[in-house]
């Protein structure tokens, strides 16, 4: 999907000034005050140019300022620990983060930018976190604007547009989160959702006809029943399965469905659901299971809106996601930040967030051809081979 790498330059500025030679005396008395003002400039520039080299996101920091807002779209709180990398943006830089529709999926996003191209209001959304095939398609359309961070060079090449319209920044794989307290028995790979007794308790979460996680679920569920990263018909034949045995619940689970028992199992990003069971603190009890076949790795990407209402906000929001500061923060939610590899490298992430991650070992990273594939097959075919209107929760 998505890799990255970066390497920031500061130039060093050098102020040459001229010797003054004389040989009247005119000249000769003119000299020290020259000298005196050459000085006093020289004291005065130097702090500047120091601050200017410790801070060179100042001009940008406040060109963001003066902007005041940065709109984002479908970002949970509890989704990769984004509560805290808003939070932290907004005491960082003093800026106001408008949050709109949290709960959205990743075609939401793209639809919202469409329908707010001549619309400089709140409703307009600055940056977007979706699917990494919805980076490349964006761009096609003109929906995004080239921006590069200045840890490009650590981003993997093949996790980011070369041009910088789109790169990716985490990536999760697909697990079962479990309320043991109405499901004891725990799955533990695809086939067992199958079994009766889960007779309406497994959800989506999302909509496999809009939403990347739900999409990249089916996708999952086809290379673990027979199916291939460039055949995802097992994925749709399975879920198509799944709902004439009554296990399908056709809503959009989220944590609260889950704590309920509304949607005992709940398909998500390992990253949602570990946060998830954090947030429940054991009420209910709930277990997260790496699925034993099947595991499949999403990432994500980040774009700015081509028609971003706050632009330098919206570069300013990026720096910070890119930092070790806000990689830090995704992995903090349980996330696998895109410049991890090179975190480690330099050894700045804590070792025990280091290990709180699970093992993932085995899971598939689709290229963007097979995911436009596969997407496009189970957007086209989900209503006639599975049937189940999945619907947000009332």
């Amino acid at each position: 999907m998505r890799t990255k790498n970066f390497a920031f330059h500061v130039l060093a500025l050098f102020v040459i000034a001229a010797t003054l030679l004389s040989a009247c005396g005119g000249a000769a008395t003119e000299a020290p005050a020259t000298e005196a003002a050459a000085t006093e400039a020289a004291a005065t520039e130097a702090p500047a140019t120091e601050a200017a080299a410790a801070d060179p996101m100042a001009d940008l920091v406040a060109a963001a300022q003066a902007e005041g807002m940065l709109s984002t779209i479908a970002l949970p709180h509890d989704w990769c620990n984004y509560g805290e990398a808003i939070e932290t943006f907004k005491a960082k830089y003093g800026i106001e983060v408008n949050e709109l529709n949290p709960d959205a999926g990743s075609g939401d996003e793209i639809e919202a930018i469409k329908a707010n191209k001549d619309n400089t209001g709140p409703q307009a959304p600055d940056v977007i976190d979706v699917g990494f095939a919805f980076g490349e398609s964006s761009k096609a359309e003109g929906l995004i604007q080239p921006y590069k961070v200045s840890t490009w060079d650590s981003i993997p090449d093949e996790a980011k547009d070369a041009e910088g319209y789109w790169y990716g920044d985490y990536y999760g794989v697909l697990s079962f989160l479990v309320n043991t307290d109405v499901q004891p028995d725990v799955p533990q790979d695809w086939a067992d959702l199958l079994d009766p007794k889960y007779n309406g308790q497994v959800a989506l979460s999302g909509d496999p006809r809009t939403s990347n996680q739900a999409i990249q679920t089916v996708y999952a569920a086809a290379l673990a029943n027979g199916g291939s990263l460039d055949d995802a018909q097992a994925g749709l034949d399975f879920f198509a399965d799944l709902n004439s045995a009554g296990n399908l619940v056709p809503l959009i689970a989220n944590n609260g469905l889950v704590a309920t028992g509304e949607t005992a199992v709940r398909i998500t990003w390992d990253y949602n659901a570990l946060a998830a069971v954090d947030s429940f603190e054991g009420n209910p009890a709930a277990q997260v299971v790496i699925p034993a076949t099947g595991r499949f790795a999403g990432v994500y990407v980040q774009a700015i809106s081509a028609y971003a209402p706050h632009p330098n906000a919206a570069k300013l929001w990026m720096e910070f996601l890119y930092s070790d500061e806000g990689q830090t923060i995704w992995m903090k939610g349980y996330c696998h930040p895109i410049r991890e590899a090179d975190m480690r490298d330099r050894g700045v992430i804590p070792a025990d967030l280091l290990a709180k991650l699970p093992d993932v070992s085995g899971a598939v990273f689709p290229s963007l051809d097979q995911l436009n594939a596969a997407k496009e097959l189970i957007v086209a075919n989900w209503d006639s081979a599975v049937g189940a209107d999945v619907q947000a929760a009332p």
